[in-house]
């Protein structure tokens, strides 16, 4: 991450890093299974299209969150697989999945109504809104 666009925050920087369900769904695919080829990925993973992965999959690698290995067979086989970094994501995904568990089943067109704030956006102010929540509540 370029130091003049890195964000003022961790959750910041962890929303820049994770941007979009697909991330974390992919994150949480190789959590869970190990090292996977593309395929094994976009299959785990319906409706995510091959640009999309391609293009998470080509991010983390830059962020040092998984390894690329190509192995040079016919035909060619590429591996993915999270460094130690990424890995360190297991208990940050352990705790959304329990709160997602927790939360009580809503109504389908109240959760599509829900605005998300774009991840771009966040800690590029010089007080980051974030910073306050590991200090306690924000001041008003």
């Amino acid at each position: 991450m370029n130091k003049k666009n890195t964000p003022c925050c961790g959750v910041a920087r962890f929303l820049t890093l994770l941007d979009g369900p697909w991330a974390t769904l992919i994150v949480r695919e190789l959590l869970h299974f190990g090292p996977r080829r593309f395929t094994q990925l976009r299959q785990a993973l319906p409706g995510i299209s091959a640009h999309t992965l391609t293009h998470r999959l080509k991010g983390f690698e830059r962020h040092g969150l998984v390894t690329r290995t190509a192995y040079a067979e016919t035909p060619p086989r590429v591996v993915y697989e999270l460094t130690p970094l990424g890995e360190g994501l297991r208990d940050v995904l352990e705790a959304m999945r329990k709160w997602g568990d927790a939360v009580p089943d809503a109504d389908p067109e109240e959760m599509t109504n829900l605005h998300t704030a774009d991840a771009a956006d966040f800690g590029t102010s010089a007080e980051c809104p974030y910073s306050q929540l590991s200090k306690g509540a924000p001041k008003r």
